[in-house]
């Protein structure tokens, strides 16, 4: 499975300004980075899936209790998505920030219609959230989610917003969302902690370290968008699996070039996998 072609973005791979906001804030936020038509067929991949197609069918039939369409592991993947797995951009991106010795981990598709509710501030590095000898001996390795944004966000619609600096804060019970806002925080973080919200067009991407609080707003009942599509693709830095490391279809690893191969080859999670 192929696209025809070789990159799916404008740019080769990240600047120093790009490094440094990775480092210092824990995200980088670009904009419309997608070319016309690789956002153009993506969509058309994601929206020509039979599941997601009756999704959409269906959306004015359940407007007093919006659903989101949601999936993972997200496999059912089209040529343009499949190639988002190593990208030259995306392996750049990687490499140039957390080393070359990572794995890809999982992925998922989210289609959010409108009338959805909030999203609460969180991190996603799980390895942060337990405290068995595997998790410690793991916690600083990274874990970095690549979010896709095809059809974009405005403010107040669905819109991403993001903690800057706070996966400089050590993941203890007491370093909540609030008290980060509040300022307590804010000496070891080594800068004031406050939430960004973010706007970007269509063809848009986020990378962020998974241990930066972040969160979604609602989709209002009103909103001009009917739905945003979402997907994701997350990777982490070699070692155990955290809490979704996928199985790797074994059709996936039978057409993997040596490089890709690299990527899959690795535990996948189980019940008990971390004792």
């Amino acid at each position: 499975m192929a696209t025809d072609l070789h990159s799916l973005f404008r740019i080769p791979g990240p600047t120093q300004a790009d490094l440094d906001s990775f480092h210092n804030d824990g995200y980088i936020a670009y904009p419309n980075v997608f070319s016309d038509q690789a956002r153009e067929a993506l969509i058309e991949e994601i929206e020509g899936l039979d599941q997601v197609r009756d999704f959409v069918q269906q959306l004015g039939n359940h407007s007093d209790d919006p659903k989101p369409y949601f999936i993972r592991p997200w496999n059912d993947r089209g040529p343009y998505a499949d190639q988002l797995i190593d990208d030259p951009f995306i392996a750049s991106l990687l490499r140039a920030t957390i080393g070359d010795d990572y794995h890809y981990c999982h992925s998922a598709l989210n289609i959010a219609p409108r009338g959805i509710g909030p999203l609460r501030h969180h991190q996603d590095h799980h390895h942060w959230k337990h405290a068995n000898p595997v998790n410690l001996a793991e916690r600083d390795k990274y874990y970095v989610q690549i979010l896709y944004y095809l059809n974009g966000f405005t403010l107040g619609d669905r819109n991403l917003k993001v903690i800057p600096g706070s996966h400089r804060v050590a993941p203890t019970d007491d370093a909540t969302p609030d008290r980060m806002l509040a300022g307590e925080f804010d000496d070891e973080a080594g800068r004031p902690l406050k939430e960004k919200r973010l706007e970007l067009p269509p063809g848009s991407m986020v990378y962020i370290n998974a241990r930066i609080f972040h969160g979604v707003e609602p989709k209002p009942a009103d909103s001009p968008q009917p739905y945003r599509i979402f997907n994701i693709d997350i990777f982490k830095e070699a070692g155990p699996p955290h809490r979704y490391t996928q199985e790797i279809p074994s059709e996936w690893i039978a057409r993997a070039n040596p490089a890709r191969r690299k990527l899959f080859l690795r535990e996948a999670y189980s019940e008990g996998c971390w004792a």
